[in-house]
């Protein structure tokens, strides 16, 4: 399950590539847009910052703007960055099983594909995408 760490590093950064426009957006102003503890958002912020997804500033016209182009993210690389792994279950989370009943294990084919069709999904969707989206709900003046 995807917490609001994952789902609130979606927004902000489809927030950063709707409104940047190579200019710095400041973590209150996302905060007041989405309604989100400014507090919370300084977490996933440093998550993403880790990642090198962003580009900081600090000062008055400082904030946060994408270190690349839309295009060059995808929904899975900013889910990782923010969940970490997207595992259905913990033997699952390394790249090596290291459970002891994996051999045995009758439901671990399952799990795999699974695993996999989440990957193969979150990993085809790109952040440009989302945003076109997004830009799509804003212009219906959809609540986003």
């Amino acid at each position: 399950m995807v917490s609001t760490r994952g789902r609130y590093a979606l927004r902000i950064m489809i927030h950063l590539a709707i409104y940047s426009n190579d200019n710095f957006i400041s973590l209150k102003d996302i905060s007041n847009r989405y309604e989100i503890s400014a507090k919370y958002l300084e977490q996933i912020i440093a998550l993403l910052n880790k990642a090198g997804y962003l580009i900081s500033s600090r000062g008055n016209n400082g904030g946060y703007k994408l270190s690349k182009d839309p295009k060059e993210y995808t929904a899975g690389d900013i889910l990782r960055a923010a969940e970490g792994s997207l595992s259905p279950i913990n033997c699952l989370k390394n790249e090596i099983n290291q459970c002891e009943r994996s051999e045995k294990c009758i439901t671990l084919d399952f799990w795999k594909n699974y695993y996999k069709v989440i990957n193969d999904y979150v990993d085809s969707v790109t952040l440009y995408d989302l945003a076109e989206n997004a830009k799509t709900l804003i212009e219906n003046d959809c609540n986003f």
